[in-house]
C-alpha cells in the first residue's frame, strides 16, 4: 500500500534535488527522509532517486511516476475538504465554461442557498476529461468525450455552429452560408482539441479536405478578434458569439442544408450516489434542456 506522506516525501526530493533539502520542507529527519523513498522503492520494485555529488535526480521511473503523484495528494487534498466543508468541482472546456455555463452554477448556488463552496476549473476538452479520469473534478461538461471506462456521458444540449463574418464582410447579409463559399476561403482556427474538426468531416464528406485553415489562434477569443480585424472567417458554436452578433460586431450565419450542430455533454464518475451534489447539477443542466 502506497503511503501518501512517502509520496509527499518523494515529490520534495524531486523539488530540491537534495534529501536535506527535503527533510527541511517536509519537517522529517534527513534518514526518515531515505526510508520513504527506499519503501516507495520496494513498492514499485524500481530506483527512483539517483543520488551524485551534483545532488539527487530523479530517474525516469521517477518523472513517469511524478503525474499521478501529484495527483494523489490533490485527490487526499479534495476529500479531506469535501468531509470538513461539502463542494463540488466542476469541470468545462473553454468554450462551454467560459461562454454557456455560468447561468447554470449560479442557478444551482441559489438552489443551495449558497451553503457550500463551488470550483470552476476550465481547460482545454482533454485536459478536463484527463481531471475527470484522475479524480480532480467532479463533473465536467464537455464538447466531446471518449467513452473512457466507468462513466456515464449524458447529453446537455446541442450547439449549433455557425460562420462569423465581420461587417461588411460580402457575406455579412446572406440568410445562410452556402458549402461552396468555405472551399478555399480563409478560415481561422481556434482551440485545439475540441471535436469541431472531426464534426466538419463528418458534415461535408469527401468536401472537409477543401477546408482550409490559414490559420491556429488558439482561443474562440482569439478567433473572434481576428475576425473582426478581417484576418478572415471562422466557424464557432452559436453561443460563444451571440452579444457579438447582438450588437452587430460580427454576423453569424447559419451554414445551408442541415444545422450543423455539436453535441455537448455531462459526463461523471459511475461511482457517483444518485443524490450526490454533482448529479444535482447535472440535473440542473438537463432540466433547463427539457423545459
Amino acid at each position: 500500500m502506497v503511503n501518501l506522506q512517502h509520496i509527499a516525501t518523494l515529490l520534495a526530493v524531486v523539488h530540491t534535488g537534495s534529501f536535506r533539502e527535503a527533510a527541511k520542507q517536509c519537517g522529517l529527519s534527513q534518514p526518515a527522509v531515505s526510508q520513504h523513498i527506499r519503501k516507495l522503492e520496494q513498492i514499485f520494485k524500481v530506483r527512483l532517486i539517483e543520488r551524485s555529488n551534483a545532488g539527487c535526480q530523479p530517474t525516469q521511473e521517477a518523472n513517469a511516476l511524478i503525474p499521478y503523484a501529484k495527483s494523489l495528494l490533490k485527490l487526499a487534498e479534495r476529500t479531506m475538504s469535501v468531509l470538513q466543508r461539502p463542494g463540488i468541482v466542476i469541470g468545462a472546456s473553454s468554450n462551454i465554461g467560459i461562454y454557456l455555463l455560468q447561468p447554470y452554477v449560479k442557478t444551482y448556488l441559489d438552489h443551495h442557498s449558497h451553503s457550500h463552496d463551488v470550483d470552476l476549473v476550465i481547460d482545454r476538452n482533454p485536459v478536463i476529461a484527463d481531471k475527470l479520469q484522475r479524480g480532480e473534478i467532479d463533473v465536467a461538461v464537455m464538447e466531446w468525450w471518449d467513452n473512457r471506462p466507468g462513466f456515464t456521458a449524458q447529453l446537455w444540449r446541442s450547439e449549433e455552429l455557425v460562420v462569423i463574418v465581420p461587417p461588411h464582410h460580402p457575406w455579412h447579409k446572406l440568410p445562410c452560408i452556402p458549402k461552396r463559399l468555405l472551399n478555399g476561403s480563409k478560415l481561422l482556427g481556434g482551440e485545439p482539441g475540441t471535436g469541431t474538426g472531426r464534426l466538419l468531416k463528418q458534415h461535408f464528406g469527401e468536401h472537409a479536405k477543401n477546408l482550409h485553415i490559414s490559420m491556429q489562434l488558439g482561443s474562440t477569443e482569439a478567433v473572434k478578434q481576428g475576425v473582426k480585424a478581417g484576418l478572415g472567417v471562422s466557424l464557432v458554436l452559436a453561443g460563444t458569439v451571440a452579444q457579438e452578433h447582438k450588437t452587430g460586431a460580427l454576423r453569424a450565419i447559419p451554414i445551408e442544408g442541415q444545422p450543423l450542430k455539436k453535441n455537448l455533454f455531462a459526463v461523471w464518475n459511475n461511482a457517483l450516489l444518485p443524490d450526490s451534489l454533482p448529479l444535482h447539477f447535472v440535473r440542473i443542466l438537463t432540466d433547463s434542456c427539457a423545459n
